[in-house]
C-alpha cells in the first residue's frame, strides 16, 4: 500500500474561491456571447443557473477526491489497519470523512432547492435574492466543516510517512538492538541503501528490500526497536512491531558479539521476540570479519555466521513463495 497519492487538503476557503471564481468566470463568458434580441429574464436565468451549476460541480469535485483518495480503513491490511489506529485517531477520522460525505450531500441538496426557485421565479430581483442566498448557504456549509478538513490535512501528513509495504509478498524482518548492523545487512542482502550512521537507533523509517531470483521476489524489512511495552514506544518501533507481528513470515535476528549491548539482553531479546510473535527465527552474527574466531567459536554454533550461507538459506523461500 502507498499513501502517497493522498493530495493535500486545503482549508475551506481555498475550496469556495475556486468555485466562486469559476462561476464568475462562466457567466462572463455566457454575458460575451454574440448579443441580439433576448428575453432578460431568461437571460439572467441561464447566467445564474450557471453559476450554481458550476459552484455545485466544482465543490462536490474537490471533496468527491478528498473522499476517493483516503482508503477505507476496514478493507486495508491489517497492518496498516493497526497502524492508521495507533498514529491516528481513528474515530476522529472517521467522523471527518463522514463530514466530508454529509457536505458533499447538502450542496446537492441545496443546489436542487435554488436550481427551482431560479426556474419557476418571474422576478429579477428574486433572482439576485436566490443567488445570494444560496452563495451564503454553500459557505455556510463548507466553514461547518473546517476542522474536519484541517484534521484530514493532519492525518495526510502522517500516512504520507507509512512505509509502502507489498502486504501479500513473503516478508523477512531483520531484527536485534540498535546498531547491530541491521541496516547494513539489508544492504548487502538487496539493492536497498538505508542510512547507516555509527549511533544507536539510527534507523528514522522502516526500510525495504528485496531478494529476487528470475521473476519471483522476498521482501526484507530493518525493523528498529527492543520490543518495549507498545504504549511506551515511538512512532517507527511500533511500525516495526506491528510489521513483525502482521507482516513477517520469518524473522531474521542479528546477534553483535562485539557487545555494544550486552550479549544477555541480546539473548533477552531474542526470547521475547520468538514469545512474542511465534514466528521462524534465523540468528546471524554480524561483524565477524572484526571478532576474534575463538569468541564466535564459543558463541552459539546454530546461529549463521557469513553472509553466503544466510543468502543461501533465505534462497530457499523462493520456491514456495511466487510473488
Amino acid at each position: 500500500m502507498n499513501f502517497q497519492c493522498l493530495k493535500k487538503v486545503e482549508r475551506y476557503d481555498f475550496y469556495l474561491d475556486i468555485a466562486f471564481n469559476r462561476a464568475k468566470k462562466k457567466a462572463d463568458e455566457e454575458r460575451g456571447k454574440k448579443k441580439g434580441r433576448f428575453d432578460r429574464l431568461k437571460k439572467s436565468k441561464q447566467i445564474e443557473l450557471l453559476k450554481l451549476e458550476t459552484i455545485k460541480d466544482t465543490l462536490v469535485s474537490r471533496l468527491d477526491n478528498i473522499l476517493k483518495a483516503y482508503p477505507r480503513v476496514e478493507e486495508l491490511d491489517i497492518f496498516y489497519q493497526e497502524l492508521i489506529k495507533c498514529t491516528l485517531d481513528y474515530n476522529k477520522l472517521k467522523k471527518s470523512l463522514g463530514a466530508i460525505n454529509w457536505c458533499i450531500k447538502k450542496i446537492n441538496d441545496f443546489y436542487k432547492i435554488y436550481n427551482f426557485k431560479i426556474k419557476k421565479t418571474k422576478d429579477l430581483n428574486s433572482i439576485n435574492k436566490y443567488r445570494k442566498e444560496y452563495y451564503g448557504r454553500i459557505s455556510s456549509l463548507l466553514k461547518q466543516i473546517k476542522k474536519e478538513l484541517a484534521y484530514l490535512e493532519e492525518s495526510r501528513k502522517t500516512m504520507k510517512n507509512f512505509p509502502a509495504i507489498k502486504t501479500k509478498m513473503f516478508t523477512v524482518c531483520i531484527s536485534g538492538f540498535p546498531n547491530v548492523g541491521k541496516s547494513t545487512l539489508l544492504s548487502k542482502l538487496t539493492s536497498s541503501k538505508p542510512e547507516i550512521d555509527s549511533y544507536a537507533f539510527t534507523t528514522k523509517s522502516l526500510n525495504l528490500g528485496y531478494m529476487q531470483k528470475d521473476y519471483k521476489k522476498i521482501q526484507l524489512i530493518d525493523t528498529p526497536g527492543t520490543l518495549n511495552r507498545f504504549n511506551k514506544m515511538n512512532y517507527i518501533e511500533k511500525q516495526a512491531y506491528l510489521a513483525i507481528k502482521h507482516l513477517a513470515d520469518l524473522v531474521v535476528y542479528v546477534f553483535d558479539l562485539t557487545e555494544e549491548y550486552g550479549l544477555k539482553e541480546q539473548v533477552e531479546l531474542l526470547k521475547r521476540i520468538k514469545e512474542e510473535f511465534k514466528k521462524p527465527v534465523i540468528t546471524y552474527l554480524s561483524k565477524t570479519d572484526i571478532i576474534e574466531k575463538e569468541k564466535i567459536d564459543k558463541f552459539d554454533k546454530d546461529s549463521i555466521k557469513s553472509l553466503e550461507e544466510l543468502k543461501k538459506q533465505l534462497s530457499c523461500f523462493f520456491d514456495n513463495n511466487p510473488a
